[in-house]
């Protein structure tokens, strides 16, 4: 399939379809909208940007061998293939190594990480791990919360491969259930008579848990409570995020969490400036909204690493060995490790990968490039 046909294609009909109801009198007024829509104001080229590679950290077997997680997190976080495979051993991303390090610390954090990182399990190790040490069915002791009922969905179904695949239906060592509003009568009963360890939400059903008769259930049993979690935290703001930041503040004071540790994640939550600059936004906006100080050290960013090696573009040999593959006089490698140290390889990923920030000598993402 030829991606950017299919792209050229998907536009070429939707501009079909808006065109099909815009009428404009005025003849100046209209030709003026034809010029934009022309140029792209309604969509801009497509964007190419690589997902850089993640610098690794301790692996789950190793944290439970030091102590750090409960021995059953080695059962619980593997790769597992399907629902009677027990998996393979987990390693970690760095900043997912130092989420669960904070929230050891009994910290409150925001993860700032990119698409794909893993940000779910930045927050879901120390809870399942909480959970496990403090023992489950005593209540709900973690609510995660998210902006849309969808992105809740999909974290049921994480939480499903990690917490019953490999293990029997009798054996559930952490419970969890959506609670949106999607869910028919019975269900919400079962819950409010039995409620898991860990709940996901969005934000209005957390409004009306705090507020309902019905709910009120919940409320008792959620006393005490340790991680609540924002998931996507930068869709709240302006007067959203002044209602979610109240509703915060209400909930601490609502389940008697004085030891209430509030999470974040977010891939968008600040853009410009260097990652200094950026991080001290973040810690801003964070202590605003969860209405406790958010120190510039626990805003988790991402460390990168590169996959192709270090190439020198100045040299003539580099960049006559570019050359000849770019125009076709040589075929690239198809074998990882080799491709890995091919000119191309360096060039691509420096070109649409990452890049070094001239301020910190960081490893940050490559601002994406016009097609």
């Amino acid at each position: 399939m030829d991606a950017f046909e299919l792209h050229r294609h998907v536009i070429s009909d939707y501009a079909d379809y808006t065109k099909s109801f815009v009428r404009i009198a005025d003849e100046r007024v209209r030709n003026r909208v034809e010029q934009e829509m022309e140029q792209g104001l309604l969509w801009p080229e497509p964007l190419l940007q690589l997902n850089p590679a993640f610098e690794p950290g301790k692996s789950i077997d190793e944290m439970v061998e030091q102590k750090v997680l409960h021995k059953d997190c080695s059962r619980i976080f593997r790769a597992k293939a399907h629902a009677n495979d027990l998996g393979r051993g987990l390693r970690l991303h760095r900043h997912q190594g130092q989420a669960i390090e904070i929230a050891r610390q009994n910290r409150s954090y925001v993860l700032t990480t990119g698409t794909g990182s893993g940000k779910s399990l930045a927050y879901i190790i120390p809870i399942v791990d909480h959970v496990l040490k403090r023992g489950t069915g005593r209540g709900i002791q973690a609510i995660v919360v998210y902006p849309m009922n969808a992105l809740a969905n999909s974290q049921q179904e994480e939480l499903d491969k990690f917490l019953k695949r490999g293990f029997g239906e009798d054996e559930s060592l952490v419970s969890y259930h959506r609670y949106t509003g999607q869910e028919n009568e019975e269900t919400r009963e079962r819950i409010r008579k039995n409620p898991p360890d860990i709940l996901l939400t969005n934000y209005v059903m957390l409004e009306l848990i705090l507020t309902r008769i019905e709910e009120r259930q919940l409320v008792e049993q959620a006393q005490g409570l340790k991680f609540l979690v924002f998931d996507e935290l930068h869709t709240y703001r302006g007067r959203q995020g002044a209602d979610v930041a109240m509703l915060i503040r209400r909930c601490r004071e609502a389940f008697d969490s004085e030891e209430l540790l509030c999470v974040g994640t977010s891939a968008t939550m600040a853009t410009e400036g260097t990652t200094v600059e950026q991080t001290q936004l973040v810690a801003q906006v964070a202590t605003r909204i969860f209405g406790q100080e958010i120190q510039e050290q626990d805003v988790i960013g991402e460390t990168l690493r590169p996959n192709a090696s270090d190439q020198d573009f100045g040299s003539e040999d580099v960049r006559n060995k570019l050359r000849n593959i770019v125009e076709g006089t040589v075929e690239p490698s198809e074998e990882f490790q080799t491709f890995a140290s091919d000119p191309l390889a360096a060039w691509i990923e420096r070109r649409f990968g990452i890049r070094l920030e001239d301020e910190t000598g960081k490893r940050v993402r490559q601002i994406p490039s016009p097609i």
